[in-house]
This record gives structure tokens, sequence and C-alpha cells, in this order.
């Protein structure tokens, strides 16, 4: 099997996901990584056997890489992967795509100048119960879908906003819940229900004194095909208690996924607790479904690390999408939608009016 020359920037927790993703993929042969931190990036080399660098561009033109997983904080996104993509690298960004529009269109643009590929990790499009709600809107199992709804509710404590000196803060973090344990379930909202007409939000921090972005957000859609659509995100919730996406149709059924279970998954803090599963299906003929597939995905939940498990399977989509010349399953400019939702909840508490789509920078 071809193997692609691949790399990291940013040593962090979520930098060893990565790392163990790329060591594992058959189509990677891991070589270097990057870091501003010389003392992390050594100690991370070593770790994994690769070269160190800490200059990006260094690394681009020294160590022949063919492919590098941007896993900066979520401001440093868009330097680094405008840096690669124009010397012709493909780019895997961790999510969100950026922190801003600007960013995001900065890196698409870069992205079609050189032709160089551009992706989003949203490994959760992965998960078994995602993809056979996918299917049945596919297939016009629920009719067409009307009405989309993300509930989010998690637990954040002043540890973990401690644990790493970029969080809580809008220079660094770029955003609070939104930007940083949203994106995921936004971004299987639009992927089901698909393109966003206008949205109208609110946003603020409930119970986190000691960070200065928001812990809690709220919006509603209308989505181009007419469907209505309703985002309730928090981490303000002890405990943690579910994340969850539901679509209804138009023939009365509903489907959903509860994408998290209990305490939420933070990168190199804790694991993922609860299988994900779909505890909603009332599609007609299709009900005594449900209680089977819990199973088989509790079942396969318990045979594998689904923390790697899922970001290999990403991983290896978008490698194998540079090896066969095809767009990744979850291109960039799909990743600045979930941008733009949550930019347009910030601008449309700002001006208190609906932002309408698409959302310039």
């Amino acid at each position: 099997m071809e193997k692609l020359r691949t790399a990291i920037i940013g040593c962090g927790k979520v930098g060893h996901l990565h790392a163990r993703a790329l060591r594992a993929a058959p189509e990677s042969l891991f070589a270097a990584v990057c870091s501003r931190d010389r003392q992390r990036r050594e100690s991370f080399a070593g770790q994994y056997g690769v070269a160190a660098y800490g200059d990006v561009e260094e690394m681009i033109q020294r160590s022949g890489i063919q492919v590098l997983h941007i896993c900066t904080p979520h401001p440093a996104h868009a330097d680094p992967a405008v840096k690669a993509l124009r010397a012709g690298v493909h780019v895997l960004v961790e999510k969100p795509l950026a922190s801003s529009l600007q960013d995001c269109d900065d890196m698409l643009q870069a992205s079609r100048e050189s032709g160089a590929r551009l992706g989003v990790v949203s490994q959760r499009r992965f998960y078994s119960p995602c993809q056979r709600i996918k299917k049945a809107i596919g297939e016009g199992r629920i009719g067409s879908p009307v009405l989309g709804t993300v509930n989010m509710l998690g637990w954040r404590d002043e540890a973990y906003y401690r644990s790493d000196p970029w969080r809580g803060s809008w220079q660094h973090e770029g955003g609070g819940v939104l930007v940083n344990q949203a994106p995921h379930q936004l971004d299987l909202l639009q992927w089901f229900l698909g393109p966003i007409r206008e949205l109208y939000g609110f946003w603020d921090n409930l119970n986190h004194p000691y960070i200065e972005v928001e812990d809690s957000a709220v919006a509603v859609l209308r989505f181009q095909s007419g469907a209505l659509g309703n985002i309730v995100v928090s981490n303000s919730q002890n405990p943690a208690l579910f994340g969850k996406v539901h679509v209804h149709g138009s023939n009365g059924a509903s489907i959903g996924v509860q994408t998290d279970g209990g305490a939420m998954f933070i990168a190199g803090m804790s694991t993922i607790t609860e299988p994900p599963v779909n505890d909603l299906w009332t599609v007609p003929g299709e009900e005594h479904l449900l209680s089977r597939w819990q199973k088989e995905d509790g079942d396969f939940f318990r045979q594998v690390d689904a923390i790697d498990h899922y970001h290999l399977q990403q991983t290896r989509d978008f490698l194998q999408s540079v090896l066969q010349d095809r767009p990744p399953m979850i291109p960039g400019e799909e990743g600045r939608v979930t941008v733009e939702i949550f930019t347009a909840i910030y601008r449309s508490q700002r001006d208190r009016l609906p932002v309408s789509f698409p959302v310039p920078a």
C-alpha cells in the first residue's frame, strides 16, 4: 500500500489522538511533529519516534511531508494550515475548522489555489447511529426532515479551564461551548437537514465566572428546505447529562442519536463513558429495530477503544481521499458551516437580529 508522509503541528492533549491514528493508519508514514515549545515537541517526538521541528515551514521543507494534521488551539489553526496548503501539503484540521470565518476563508482559498485538500475532524459522522439517520433521511423514510434539534447539556469545571492556559478566553480559545464542545452536534444538525437560511440566537456565561467566554447558548433556525431547528448547548449541568441530535419528518416519524452520554469526553483527561446509540426511532415498521441496534452498538463500543477507533476512521478517510484523488467525507467547506453557525449566534445577540446565511466573514 502506498504511504503518505504525515505530520502534526500542536503537541497538546488532542495531538496524541492524532499521533496514535497516524501511527496506526496503513496509509500513513508518521514522520514529524512541530511545536514552538521545545521541551514539549522533543518529548512528543521521542514518544512516537518522529522528527521534531519548531517551525512549520522548516518542517515542510526538510521532512517531505504530504499531509499535516493541525492540533493547535482554535485561533491558531489558520496560519500553519495556509502555509502548508500553499506548499501543496494536504491538511486535516481538528475541530472547529477555525474560530473565525476569515480564517476559514483564508484556508479554503489556499486549498483552492494549490489544489491541496482541506478537511476538518468531525468523527461522530462515522458513528453507526449517525450513519443510520443519514441513510434514513436520504431514502425518504421519514418523508422530508421538518424539524431538527440539538441538545447538548454537559459540564466543565474550573479544573478543566485551568488545565491549559488557552482555555476560556476569547483571544486564545475563540469562544466557549459553541466553539469547543458543540461543533460535533452542530455539524450533525446541518449534515442531516441541509443548508441554513437564517438563525436567531443568544448566549451567556451562567455559572463560570472565572472564564470570559459563553458556557451556554440557544438558537432557532430556518433551513432552506423550510424545516425548523433548535439548538440548546451548555457546559452548566453538573453532572453532565447528554448530547443528542433528533430529526422529525413530514410523515410523523422521528429519529435521533445520543452521541454522548454522561460525562463528556475530554481529550487527554477522560474517556468516552457511554456508547453512541440511536435513542429515538419511530419510522413505520422499523420501531422494533431500536433495541437491536442499541445492543449491537453497545457490544461494539465495548470491543474497541472508541476514542482511537473513530479518529482512525476519519484519518484513514482523509488519507484515502488524497491517494484516490477524491473529496474527504468532511471537507473544509462543511467545516466552515459549523463556524457560520456559532458566528451567527454571536452576531445575532450582538445585533438583536436574525442572521441570514451564508454568513460573510
